[in-house]
């Protein structure tokens, strides 16, 4: 699950799922337009911008309203059935509208597009378009197809894309963090998860790019980007030219060296899979931030087994114990499954336990959900009944809300250097900004001069169990 499981913070500190994405240019110089919606994982936002940019080439401008559109596109998880379903139900919106404009083409993109392809297009007629994650280069010609009648549809998977060469265009951009794309899919076979069938192998872009490109965003006013990845550790690409292997270690060092000032962030992270290198680079440079997304998943070994996880309970709290030996005080969050196959409840107080020795920062928090396809749904019985999985989900969450509050306590009276991000979405008085740690920190403006992207010193006064409260200190 990991990096499909978060809910994107760069552009708005409250999203909650989906979102549109707004013009970044004067929408008036496109003779077509289109609107965009993005769902589930950071990785699907990025994507999105990489969509823009193909189509801004072909004549089409973003709007932000669907009425205006010449073209509506969904960008889809199949992470979790309820995600899946949220996009089906938009679908059947956006046909009723197309009933009364048929020039209006309707596409899904990423992983629904890839698993459930025949389904949308021929049984329940409900799109025009079908693009799977690697096809975007594909789509003004299947656009040209749709338009003429027939059905576009191009899901294949590829050993090779990466996007390395395409310039995302920064849509709904706080204009202070941007994403920047690594490399893309996944060859953990976790057997819950549907990613390595939607997304394929992992490839790793060239580094070249991803500095060029760091640095390019650092030029524009950007202060913060933001390393993707379904599992950035596992990050791997040979400089021929140079002779040079780079690992995610020597990857995050040559990012931090664009500029101090420019901060370094990163998900997500597989436990098995982060080294030493990776958290003395980190330990080393203050611009990397202090933050690692270590999903759990289970605290139980045989569930992890299950799992296909290929860590242990003491595996993985021996990687916890090594983050802190080397980055004490390092922010660290996770995602947390309940009601796995077979899972018991000594399983579930095993994950209740893990919980608190890791003393997660935040986590991310779901019952189980077979997803068709997957080795879970081939190998095991869903047999854990779906009151229990719920009531263990709630003592997870009840859990996580007493450590997020213990956490953000413990930062009472410290002072932290901060990067503003914008205004506070419930009081324009006041700044919104996030500390080393990832933590969401709300001060008053004051009668500073401070403006967003800029750093400023922050000291803690009071919190609540999301959201650090504080005041400008010089």
């Amino acid at each position: 699950m990991g990096l499909l499981e978060l809910i994107p913070k760069v552009h708005n500190e409250e999203r909650q799922g989906e979102a549109f994405i707004p013009f970044e240019n004067d929408p008036n110089q496109y003779i077509k337009k289109f609107y965009i919606e993005s769902y589930g994982c950071q990785m699907n936002f990025a994507d999105s911008e990489v969509v823009a940019s193909i189509l801004g080439r072909e004549g089409y401008g973003a709007t932000r309203n669907y009425e205006d559109a010449d073209l509506v596109l969904l960008n889809t998880c199949s992470i979790r059935d309820k995600a899946e379903q949220t996009v089906r139900k938009r679908l059947a919106d956006f046909k009723r509208i197309k009933n009364n404009r048929p020039g209006l083409l309707i596409g899904v993109l990423g992983c629904m597009a890839e698993r459930l392809k025949t389904k949308l297009l021929e049984e329940e007629k409900l799109v025009d378009l079908v693009v799977g994650p690697d096809a975007y280069r594909s789509l003004p010609g299947l656009i040209e197809e749709a338009g003429s009648g027939q059905k576009g549809v191009n899901v294949l998977l590829s050993r090779e894309e990466t996007y390395a060469d395409i310039s995302p265009v920064r849509l709904e951009s706080n204009g202070v963090s941007a994403f920047i794309s690594i490399m893309r899919g996944c060859n953990n076979m976790c057997s819950f998860c549907v990613v390595p069938f939607t997304r394929g192998r992992e490839r790793s872009r060239n580094a070249h790019s991803i500095i060029a490109e760091a640095q390019d965003l650092f030029d524009r006013g950007f202060k913060e980007v933001i390393l993707l990845g379904q599992n950035v550790d596992s990050y791997y690409w040979i400089d021929e030219e140079q002779d040079e292997t780079v690992t995610f270690a020597k990857l995050l060092e040559k990012v931090a060296l664009v500029d101090p000032g420019l901060r370094v962030r990163f998900s997500t992270s597989h436990p098995k899979d982060i080294t030493d290198e990776v958290l003395f680079t980190m330990a080393k440079y203050e611009n990397i931030c202090k933050h690692i997304h270590l999903p759990v998943q289970s605290g139980n070994t045989r569930i992890l087994q299950l799992m296909n996880r290929t860590y242990t309970r003491e595996w993985y709290m021996a990687k916890v114990n090594r983050i802190r030996e080397i980055m004490p005080g390092c922010g660290i969050t996770s995602d947390v499954i309940s009601g796995f196959c077979t899972e018991t409840e000594e399983d579930h107080q095993d994950t209740l336990s893990m919980m608190e020795f890791a003393r997660y920062d935040l986590s991310y928090m779901y019952f189980y959900s077979e997803r068709p396809g997957t080795l879970a749904e081939r190998r095991y019985t869903d047999d854990v009944p779906e009151e229990v999985k719920k009531r263990r989900l709630q003592e997870i969450v009840d859990l996580q809300y007493q450590l997020s509050l213990r956490s953000n306590r413990e930062d009472l009276g410290k002072t932290f250097k901060v990067l503003i991000e914008g205004e506070s979405k419930k009081k324009s008085d006041d700044w919104m900004a996030r500390t080393t740690h990832n933590k969401v920190i709300v001060f008053a403006k004051g009668n500073t001069a401070y403006k967003k992207g800029d750093y400023v010193n922050v000291k803690v006064h009071e919190c609540t169990k999301a959201t650090l409260l504080g005041e400008i200190v010089s």
